[in-house]
């Protein structure tokens, strides 16, 4: 795979991993972050430090975002200075936050417009799969593009599908999260049930966890879980903005998901009681408080 200069914006839990990846591989990295401090191992081998997220971007052939929140993506492309206004004008704007269909349909017809290439790519994985070089990412956005970003893709992902048009990673990505919000239920349920009947929920787990009822988070979150280790692998405070912006989406095609919205007011809880930095497997500990 040739060499190239990629901005990397947003070096936190997830996207230091992504870009280190990258940057291991060979390619340059560009690197801006709201605090430098969590850009600094990759400082240190060799990235280049931006002080915004344009000036990172008029320096790469790539542009891979990883933010927070929608209206983080929107100030970082659509602003004065931000990335779409700033980019080179042959240049492939990646963002592999999770955030709006809508959002990344408006940010492909600005960059079209100036002439640059847009996808939505968001990943599933965690901080694990973020490590380990294998998150899915689920792309959305022109085919062309897409191939001409699929190298880089395969540095940081195991799993790499494009799915259609501007948009459709982030829908894919939704559906993932419906399916993980119910999934979170189930195990924090199993095990608080198992604790309250006088079982050791770490055997329980042992049970069945490799069985029919095991998943991804029973087999990463829940042991953390139950070391009362909550440090976020993905954040209570991210998460529920992938619920609001699922509910959202079905809402819009009149589609009822009862296991979702049931999750969204159970994280709702969570976030309440002060808990949105903590990892998402945080959850069991508003089971076992509950009663």
């Amino acid at each position: 795979m040739s060499s190239h200069s990629i901005a990397f914006i947003g070096t936190g839990v997830m996207g230091r991993s992504m870009a280190g990846h990258l940057q291991k591989a060979g390619h340059t990295l560009h690197v801006h972050n709201r605090t430098k401090a969590k850009a600094q191992e990759l400082l240190d081998a060799g990235a280049q430090w931006h002080d915004t997220a344009g000036s990172a971007a008029a320096a790469a052939d790539f542009v891979i975002t990883i933010v927070g929140f929608p209206q983080d993506v929107e100030a970082t492309y659509l602003g004065a200075d931000g990335v779409v206004a700033c980019a080179r004008p042959d240049a492939v704007l990646i963002d592999m936050t999770t955030s709006s269909p809508a959002l990344a349909r408006r940010i492909a017809e600005a960059a079209a417009a100036r002439g640059r290439a847009a996808l939505d790519a968001p990943v599933t994985g965690g901080d694990v799969g973020a490590r380990e070089a294998r998150l899915s990412i689920m792309v959305g956005g022109d085919a062309a593009a897409f191939a001409r970003a699929r190298p880089l893709f395969e540095r940081m992902g195991k799993i790499v599908v494009h799915h259609g048009g501007p948009g459709t990673g982030q829908l894919c990505k939704l559906a993932n999260q419906i399916s993980i919000a119910s999934v979170m239920m189930s195990w924090c349920e199993a095990l608080a049930f198992g604790q309250r009947a006088g079982l050791d929920p770490a055997r329980v787990l042992e049970s069945v966890g490799g069985g029919a009822a095991g998943s991804i988070g029973m087999t990463v979150l829940a042991p953390r879980a139950l070391k009362g280790d909550f440090a976020p692998g993905f954040y209570v405070k991210h998460f529920l903005k992938d619920l609001r912006l699922a509910l959202e989406c079905a809402a819009e095609i009149q589609l009822e998901l009862p296991g979702l919205a049931q999750a969204k007011k159970l994280y709702d809880e969570v976030s309440r009681r002060g808990w949105d930095e903590s990892g998402t497997q945080v959850l069991f500990r508003l089971y076992q408080e509950r009663g």
